[in-house]
């Protein structure tokens, strides 16, 4: 394999992987924003602060943060606005230490994803940080 055929291989993962991982998180976005008013109420009763406020802002940052993953475009900017997203929700909204049994589950399999999609972003990066 030449370089140049390595190279157009690897650019060609890369882009399909910003899209897969930007349209899932996209989607979570706009499932969110289209729910607001049930987002901010699980919100509040999971004790996040100000959730009339922070839920929109970032349900919105999410879905740009996203996009730009996905197109590629303010790439640091939008794997930091993913990164932020995820390292400021998923503590707070799955807290598998601190439900009941019944929940427990559920919630841990969504900290665990949650998790690993903070791998993602912070792969994003480290990307676009050796870009420029």
């Amino acid at each position: 394999m030449t370089e140049e055929t390595t190279e157009r291989s690897h650019g060609l993962g890369l882009r399909v992987a910003r899209l897969l991982f930007g349209s899932v998180l996209a989607f979570s976005a706009i499932d969110n924003l289209r729910d607001l008013d049930g987002m901010i109420e699980y919100a509040r009763a999971k004790g996040a602060p100000y959730p009339e406020r922070t839920v929109p802002a970032a349900s919105g940052a999410l879905l740009l943060g996203s996009v730009g993953i996905v197109l590629w475009r303010l790439p640091k900017l939008a794997a930091l606005s993913v990164l932020t997203f995820l390292l400021g929700t998923t503590p707070v909204m799955h807290d598998f230490w601190a439900v009941d049994e019944e929940r427990k589950e559920t919630e841990q399999i969504h900290f665990i994803k949650n998790v690993g999609l903070i791998g993602g972003a912070l792969a994003f990066l480290a990307h676009a940080k050796r870009e420029g």
